[in-house]
């Protein structure tokens, strides 16, 4: 027989109890903490939470495995009155709530006279009646599951023939057909003259570890799911909104060189709390008349879906407005579009058309913060006309008004994300105290700037879309 890797291993020293003590007292000190994290966590119920949790799980059970390791480490094993040649069975314990004597188990296999000897919790663990006599390592396998059976055939031929050590798992079958998972952990014990007299076994029930590892990877695996198709999202949302929009850094310009009579600037400001794209937009649209449209507004919700609703609105207002619709018919008509949509959403929108020849603003709104207007340095707010939130209620009819500017004069339009409904009267103060500043500049895009610095630093929990239009000379 071949000679045996454990043939000539010195026997282990007991540790000192006072450093065994510590790293109980250590353990059991993080088993606490790790339970306080738990308990933070579980007011998440989504993945995130779930997937925490799991985590904590599994790191409690690995923690009460090592404080069952080091208790035993502690004091020693367990003496036997009975000689060894008859090894007598511990008496099964009652194991308590949570406890690890229900899921580790010892047992020896003796050789020289074909008897064995298994510990109370190892009965525990594979099911079987403690006065039933303990099973041969021949007849063991018919407790392992089918699939599983010649796994743990070869591990013991390797340790009883090779003198390797047994680490494994494999599934048993309960007389009650439950399932459990058990990892089993030994090696063979020599006779005098080197011959396997026996061999020793620890078997842990690793099942609620098992099913604890399983939970954090199916949870970790939902979640970086779940965070790709975020990602993916928002880069489509982004792709789709500089698709549609016009650019969002500096003046905007129309195609052909743009109106002398029109100085136009804007700027897109993202939400502080939310990395998805909303459904803001703005947009100006010089229209085969002479006239130009200057639009902005807002659909409800954010991520793709809204983002290729914005498209579809804004598209709208564009077509309907070089077809010469007048700003109220124009709202009526986006409401009916967006009242008969296959997925129903919320929006609002303000629209104007300005007419060079004779600087009159014509203008139409949908639950919509109205323009204002700067003059002279002093600013206020337009008087709006009738409307209501676009998709509220179908054949909702909007009134338009009429107002007539004089050069010089600047046009603020922006969705309702810069200005917070709650404290939209006191922003809309800080928007019109602006008006001597504005005075000051040189262009519409200076005054974009000016309404960025006031706005664009405190956290904003909506994305936000300004357009400022200064009438030139």
């Amino acid at each position: 027989m071949p000679s045996h890797v454990f043939a000539d291993r010195p026997s282990a020293q007991p540790p000192e109890r006072g450093s065994v003590e510590a790293l109980i007292t250590q353990t059991r000190r993080l088993r606490g903490e790790v339970d306080a994290v738990r308990r933070d966590a579980g007011a998440d119920r989504g993945d995130q939470g779930r997937w925490q949790r799991a985590l904590c799980d599994l790191a409690v059970h690995q923690l009460n495995d090592l404080d069952d390791h080091l208790a035993q480490l502690r004091d020693g094993p367990v003496q036997s009155d009975v000689a060894p040649t008859a090894p007598a069975v511990p008496a099964p314990l009652e194991p308590q709530h949570g406890s690890l004597l229900s899921r580790v188990g010892s047992a020896e296999w003796n050789l020289l006279n074909d008897e064995a000897s298994w510990s109370g919790e190892l009965y525990q663990i594979l099911g079987r009646d403690s006065e039933a006599p303990p099973l041969s390592l021949d007849e063991l396998p018919s407790l392992v599951h089918v699939d599983d059976q010649p796994m743990l055939t070869a591990m013991v031929t390797d340790c009883l023939i090779d003198g390797k050590p047994i680490d494994g798992e494999f599934r048993i079958v309960r007389p009650d057909s439950g399932v459990r998972q058990v990892h089993m952990m030994g090696e063979p014990v020599l006779a005098a003259d080197g011959s396997t007299a026996s061999m020793w076994a620890v078997l842990r029930d690793v099942s609620e570890l098992r099913r604890s590892q399983r939970v954090v990877r199916e949870t970790r695996d939902s979640l970086q799911r779940q965070r790709h198709i975020a990602q993916t999202e928002h880069r489509l949302a982004v792709e789709l909104q500089e698709a549609v929009l016009p650019p969002w850094r500096g003046s905007l310009r129309f195609p052909h060189g743009g109106p002398a009579a029109l100085d136009l600037a804007a700027h897109y400001l993202p939400s502080s709390t939310s990395s998805l794209i909303g459904g803001d937009w703005y947009d100006a649209l010089e229209l085969p008349d002479g006239q130009f449209l200057l639009s902005v507004g807002d659909l409800t919700g954010h991520g793709v879906t809204v983002t290729s609703g914005m498209a579809m609105l804004l598209g709208a207002v564009r077509g309907m407005a070089v077809a010469g619709v007048q700003p109220g018919q124009l709202m009526g008509w986006l409401n009916q579009l967006l009242d008969t949509t296959t997925q129903p959403a919320l929006g609002s929108a303000v629209c104007c058309q300005y007419t060079p020849a004779g600087r009159t603003l014509t203008w139409a709104q949908a639950g919509h913060p109205a323009p204002l207007l700067f003059r002279d340095g002093t600013g206020r707010a337009l008087t709006p006309p009738g409307g209501v939130i676009l998709g509220a209620t179908s054949g909702a009819t909007y009134e338009q008004a009429e107002v007539r500017l004089e050069p010089g004069d600047l046009l603020l339009l922006h969705t309702d994300g810069l200005v917070p409904r709650r404290a939209r009267d006191a922003a809309t103060s800080r928007l019109l105290a602006l008006a001597p500043r504005f005075t000051d500049t040189r262009g519409a895009q200076d005054c974009v700037r000016l309404v960025v610095e006031e706005f664009g630093v405190a956290p904003r929990e909506d994305d936000a879309c300004l357009l400022i239009a200064r009438i030139n000379q």
